[in-house]
């Protein structure tokens, strides 16, 4: 059985360690940011980690909780990790709704921290 690649274990870990921490204590999110790094959140754009914490810290519900549909890590040629997620949450007392994350994870100094990061919730028009 094939090892499984070193970009596919920092990326699980990371998607874990990150819904784990935006459902259960959000302020913690900061750790995996760098003042460098820019989020783009249904469309609206922040840059350093400041501003992407104060949006975070704004968003608002009470409670959320995130379930993993499925997650794709590739390696980038910079030695960065690309990581997709698509999933469900449920926030409050809302119906649950589909939503893609995109990750762009970086190794600086033996920690990996999120230098990009995109949401978007699924939602359709079929109208």
């Amino acid at each position: 059985m094939a090892e499984t690649p070193m970009w596919e274990q920092v990326g699980t870990s990371f998607v874990q360690l990150y819904y784990q921490r935006f459902d259960t204590s959000r302020v913690e999110l900061s750790a995996l940011y760098t003042d460098a790094s820019c989020l783009s959140w249904e469309g609206q754009q922040f840059q350093g980690k400041t501003a992407i914490m104060e949006k975070l810290m704004s968003l608002p519900f009470q409670k959320i909780q995130h379930s993993i549909t499925s997650q794709d890590h590739q390696p980038t040629p910079d030695n960065c990790i690309l990581s997709m997620v698509v999933g469900q949450l449920k926030v409050d007392n809302d119906p649950v709704m589909g939503f893609h994350q995109l990750f762009i994870l970086k190794n600086i100094s033996d920690n990996w921290v999120c230098t990009n990061d995109i949401f978007r919730l699924a939602l359709y028009n079929f109208a």
